[in-house]
């Protein structure tokens, strides 16, 4: 299973690379993706550079290009079936800024 969900990261993540919609740019990232065992759900984690707001209309953009996404992943990924896209929204950059904050101010204090 976690080769499969880094299969899909990187697959997910090209395609967004590729994609023409610019509320979907370079400032996005799929930070995991979790792939049920019954390949009927995945869910796909979308961060921002941007801010976390960013990366809820962007998740709201790539579900409604769900079936061109899946379609792409058919015919990249060599599985049975491809689940449903659960696209969600993720505040990984946010945390990263502000623990980085958090580890200069300790190294100051130092």
């Amino acid at each position: 299973m976690e080769r499969l969900n880094k299969d899909f990261k990187r697959e997910i993540s090209a395609i967004l690379s590729s994609m023409k919609d610019a509320r979907v740019n370079e400032f996005l990232s799929v930070s995991r993706v979790e792939v049920t065992s019954d390949l009927s759900y995945a869910k796909v984690y979308i961060g921002s550079v941007m801010g976390y707001q960013q990366a809820q209309e962007a998740c709201g953009v790539l579900a409604g290009a769900e079936g061109y996404i899946k379609s792409t992943l058919a015919k990249t990924l060599r599985i049975r079936k491809i689940p449903k896209l659960q696209f969600i929204a993720d505040n990984v950059v946010e945390s990263y800024y502000r623990i980085q904050n958090i580890l200069e101010g300790l190294k100051d204090e130092h």
